[in-house]
């Protein structure tokens, strides 16, 4: 019995092909999450990164996100992965899922990168975009929210779209706290048969595959983006 016999035994016989639809609904769950509590947390960072500098609370805002930006940009990602599961929760009592914990994570990791994503847009939007909301009377958050954000989300959606890919591979490490990604099933899957070149050829191309799929929505979202411009 040759290589793809025996994978394909384990896969579809032995029923190992559950473990892989658990393992891709897990990673779809983590990283669309995630870029979610990151998009959001990262665009509050951004906001406070921008705000005029004219007291000390500013200030100090300003400076923590600096913090915040530093630490979780200058850590490993599997690092922040086990502090959370091993360290910070059990020391506040909390008891969640792994799968919550992995969310979390990846969501205050990538909040940090969102948030100069979206200072980087912000700061690329007319200064003229800012005065026209304020002439027609709205502060400075409303302004924000409803005229500047918009338009710089829009020009970063290609950047934001990168992020969620990294984010999408970068869940292969969450087998370092007990959750069954697709990574971690196709290990299974050789670790059972004792064949790995190819189970880790076909997770090779499944993450390719996603990738591309992931892309492609990308692509679309921008021309949707680029011919509601043109109306």
């Amino acid at each position: 019995m040759n290589a793809f016999e025996i994978f394909y035994r384990q896969l579809i016989e032995y029923g190992g092909y559950k473990t892989v639809l658990i393992g891709l609904k897990n990673t779809a769950l983590i990283a669309v999450f995630g870029l979610l509590i990151g998009l959001v947390l990262g665009c509050l960072l951004a906001t406070c990164k921008i705000l005029p500098r004219t007291n000390r609370i500013v200030r100090i805002l300003s400076s923590v996100v600096d913090v915040y930006v530093a630490i979780f940009r200058g850590t490993p990602m599997v690092v922040q992965l086990l502090l959370v599961h091993y360290v910070i929760f059990p020391a506040v009592g909390l008891d969640i899922s792994s799968i919550a914990e992995a969310v979390l994570a990846f969501g205050l990791n990538s909040a940090a990168y969102v948030s100069e994503i979206i200072r980087g847009g912000i700061l690329s939007i007319d200064i003229g975009q800012t005065e026209a909301g304020r002439a027609l009377g709205l502060n400075y958050g409303k302004t924000m929210i409803k005229i500047v954000l918009p338009q710089a989300i829009k020009n970063v959606i290609p950047t934001l779209g990168n992020e969620f890919i990294a984010l999408l591979k970068e869940t292969s490490v969450v087998s370092f706290i007990a959750v069954v990604d697709i990574t971690k099933s196709f290990q299974n899957i050789a670790n059972s048969t004792y064949e790995y070149i190819v189970p880790y050829i076909v997770l090779a191309l499944v993450y390719l595959v996603v990738v591309l799929a992931v892309t492609g929505l990308i692509k679309l979202v921008e021309r949707r983006l680029r011919a509601s411009d043109k109306r």
